[in-house]
């Protein structure tokens, strides 16, 4: 699914995990949109994130979410 934002760039829906989860990204956990600021890599593949609101999320290996990224226009 890829919707028009309003700066002109694409919105995509995206499952991420541990490996494929980028700084941008904005993953909703607990009803509130969070957008990813930092990225610190774990032992054993995980991966902890930070948010511009300045929460902790930690992310193993086996971890799946459902995030929006945006895509820059070519």
């Amino acid at each position: 699914m890829r919707e028009r934002a309003p700066s002109g760039a694409l919105a995509s829906t995206v499952e991420v995990t541990s490996t494929t989860v980028q700084c941008g990204d904005v993953i909703q956990v607990g009803g509130r949109a969070c957008r990813v600021s930092n990225l610190f890599q774990l032992p054993h593949g995980a991966k902890q994130l930070l948010f511009e609101s300045g929460e902790l999320l930690t992310m193993h290996t086996r971890t799946r979410l459902v995030a929006v990224r945006m895509l820059r226009r070519r």
